[in-house]
């Protein structure tokens, strides 16, 4: 089943609302938020038009191929994973702005904290914080599910080609 990257709620934030900032800021900042939005509905809109495009040519050279339907999953997957991560680092990003607009004095304010917040990588739930053990984890994973379709496809006397010995073999 497809992912719907589109469908995430959209944000409510009004820049418009922010106190004490001039016509000017007010609109720039408006920009910003419009710029962000537009971009992030961009990224999942083509995301899944792509992961839609490639997955329907993989599972057909999969087939072709011999291998298990198991391999386009795990690739489609891992395809939303990448995707999940981009668009939870915008929202992360635009998070830190709307904190950093909400306080009392926005234009007064210390930036420390939304440096430090945009300086730091969000929580992703399931995935890491770290891009460098995000990518070796991703790496171990996709490892260990190739391990396991070839134990499987030798255990059944299937080769990764997907053809069975031939029995001079």
């Amino acid at each position: 089943m497809p992912h719907k990257f589109a469908e995430v709620k959209p944000r409510n934030f009004d820049p418009m609302s922010i106190p004490g900032l001039s016509n000017k800021a007010r609109e720039a900042v408006k920009d910003v938020f419009e710029a962000m939005s537009d971009w992030r509905t961009e990224v999942a809109e083509d995301s899944e038009r792509n992961t839609k495009r490639v997955i329907e040519k993989m599972a057909v050279a999969a087939a072709a191929l011999g291998w298990p339907e198991q391999i386009v999953e795990a690739a489609r997957v891992q395809m939303q994973s990448i995707t999940e991560l981009q668009i939870n680092t915008m929202d992360h990003m635009a998070d830190a702005w709307e904190e950093q607009l909400k306080m009392p004095n926005p234009m007064n304010s210390s930036p420390s904290a939304m440096l430090s917040k945009l300086k730091g990588l969000p929580s992703f739930g399931s995935t890491v914080a770290n891009p460098l053990e995000f990518w070796m984890q991703s790496a171990q994973q996709w490892q260990k599910f190739w391990t396991d379709v070839m134990t499987s496809s030798w255990s059944q006397g299937v080769p990764a080609t997907g053809r069975r010995p031939s029995a001079g073999t």
